[in-house]
């Protein structure tokens, strides 16, 4: 039998041992000092370029999320996000997005019609309400209290195509046809903390009132500040399906690099979903330490990478090959 001092000791001994999961944990929260932007498709590349001015003058992350997704959101070239979005099938542009800081704060709107810039609609909503997401005529109005202003979203080319669109009705998505193409974003500034964004215009044609993954937090985009952020773009349906974001970020937690976070993220859809052949999913990551990853389902998509001064469009690997 132990006595009293033979059992403390061997008590205090085994509080200094440290679980390997711990380990691995403790060290992906090593954040790295050096600005690092993430963002997917090309129109990330214009949009890095911003958010790196943001960082490179010592802004935060969360500035530099913003203002980095602002720039597709405005333009009508960019016709999956923000003014000139294509529009559901009853001809409405309805807008998602939501906003994540380091600290665990996050706001986000959905169903929201014109307003050209809802990321920043959602980052009120984070900053002034008690609540996460506004979603519809709610978040109108909070926009319009809020000093924003009213634009017609559906450009002439937008309505063009809806129109040559409802001469048949078919509802379709392809694959890496730009109808799906989110802006997703994942910042970490000179201080070391994260941020994350994502706005769109969600599928083409869809059924009005459908809403996607984009302003769900944990699915379109999830932050932690103590291990990682993570973004998603494609289809949302099977990414709110499996709380995409959420899980590699949780994954990176439990000791995986963001790269194989990214990767078991896509196989969880591969898994449950036999036939995938219509459905593109596009994962990215960044750890505390700016260690990045991303992964897809299809060959095809692409994410921009801004980092020692180099912004750079990179093909993402692929589950098929």
């Amino acid at each position: 039998m132990l006595n009293r001092r033979r059992f403390l000791q061997r008590g205090l001994a085994a509080s200094f041992v440290v679980s390997p999961l711990f380990q691995r944990v403790n060290a992906t929260a090593v954040a790295s000092k050096e600005p690092v932007v993430i963002s997917t498709w090309n129109h990330g590349m214009p949009a890095n370029e911003v958010a790196w001015k943001v960082l490179q003058s010592g802004g935060t992350a969360l500035d530099a999320v913003e203002q980095g997704v602002r720039v597709p959101e405005g333009d009508p070239e960019v016709m999956s996000v923000g003014f000139g979005g294509r529009p559901d099938r009853d001809g409405h542009v309805t807008l998602d997005a939501c906003i994540m800081d380091d600290k665990g704060n996050a706001g986000s709107v959905s169903f929201l019609e014109h307003i050209k810039h809802p990321i920043s609609v959602a980052r009120l909503v984070m900053e002034k309400t008690p609540h996460v997401m506004l979603s519809g005529d709610g978040a109108l109005e909070f926009a319009l209290q809020n000093g924003f202003k009213t634009e017609n979203l559906l450009t002439e080319e937008a309505k063009r195509q809806w129109e040559a669109w409802k001469e048949q009705s078919d509802y379709q998505p392809e694959v890496n046809i730009e109808n799906h193409d989110t802006i997703s974003m994942l910042a970490l500034d000179q201080q070391g903390n994260l941020s994350g964004a994502c706005t769109t215009s969600g599928l083409a044609y869809k059924m009005h009132g459908r809403v996607g993954d984009s302003p769900i937090i944990g699915a379109g985009m999830f932050c932690d500040n103590e291990v990682g952020a993570a973004a998603a773009t494609g289809h949302g349906e099977w990414v709110m399906r499996t709380v995409g974001s959420f899980l590699v970020v949780e994954l990176m937690r439990q000791g995986h690099s963001p790269q194989e976070a990214c990767e078991e993220a896509v196989m969880r859809i591969v898994k449950l979903k036999p036939n995938f052949d219509e459905v593109q999913i596009g994962y990215i990551a960044i750890s505390k330490a700016g260690e990045t990853g991303a992964y897809c389902l299809h060959p095809g998509f692409n994410y921009a990478l801004y980092r020692d001064g180099q912004n750079k469009l990179i093909d993402a690997d692929a589950y098929v090959k």
